[in-house]
């Protein structure tokens, strides 16, 4: 992975266009610490330019799994991050013209490495809580539009997502979904609905 070096933020590569970690200058003492999670300008010396609209905070269990989440317009860019607990984040590029279409990416996200995920439009979204009271708080670059709220199964096979159940320790059916989730469509589903991001 490469990474480039600036004064407030690391940006990591993860070799899907677009698709980026972002690693804040983090200080501390033996008070605690502070941390900027966000500026426009220091975000726009390392070539990420979006603006954000909305911010959204959840709060699970351990074993929550929500996704994978997209919307079909209004598409949101997401720049996920976890203030409490931890979990695994994947995003899944939908994007038809992309080399990467169909491909995953997972990052662990916790409040102690304090590391960001930001997901661009065209994207699918989900993620795994691995410990109980765990916090994300997302931006978004556009407004939640329920009439354009779509997803793709958690499991489906052609994507083949790696949850890593086993090494966190979580047993698939001791997974929580909602019902929305457990019924989403299938990877070849969303291909022949003709959406196009």
């Amino acid at each position: 992975m490469e990474v480039f070096k600036i004064s407030k933020f690391n940006k990591i590569e993860t070799g899907i266009k677009d698709l980026v970690i972002i690693e804040p200058t983090v200080f501390g003492d033996n008070r605690g610490f502070f941390m900027e999670s966000y500026s426009k300008r220091d975000f726009s010396e390392i070539g990420l330019n979006m603006e954000f609209v909305q911010d959204n905070h959840s709060k699970s269990k351990k074993g929550v799994l929500r996704g994978l989440h997209f919307q079909t317009k209004h598409t949101q860019g997401k720049l996920v991050r976890v203030i409490a607990g931890s979990v695994l984040d994947v995003a899944v590029d939908l994007r038809k013209d992309s080399k990467t279409f169909g491909k995953w990416y997972s990052v662990l996200l916790t409040a102690e490495n304090k590391r960001m995920f930001y997901i661009p439009e065209g994207f699918a979204h989900g993620f795994l809580t691995l410990e109980d009271n765990t916090e994300f708080q997302y931006k978004c670059t556009d407004y939640y539009a329920p009439e354009y709220d779509s997803g793709i199964i958690w499991n489906d096979k052609e994507i083949g997502i790696d949850w890593e159940l086993e090494k966190y320790g979580i047993k698939e059916e001791e997974l929580s979904l909602s019902e929305k989730d457990k019924n989403q469509q299938t990877f070849k589903e969303f291909i022949k609905s003709g959406v196009i991001f």
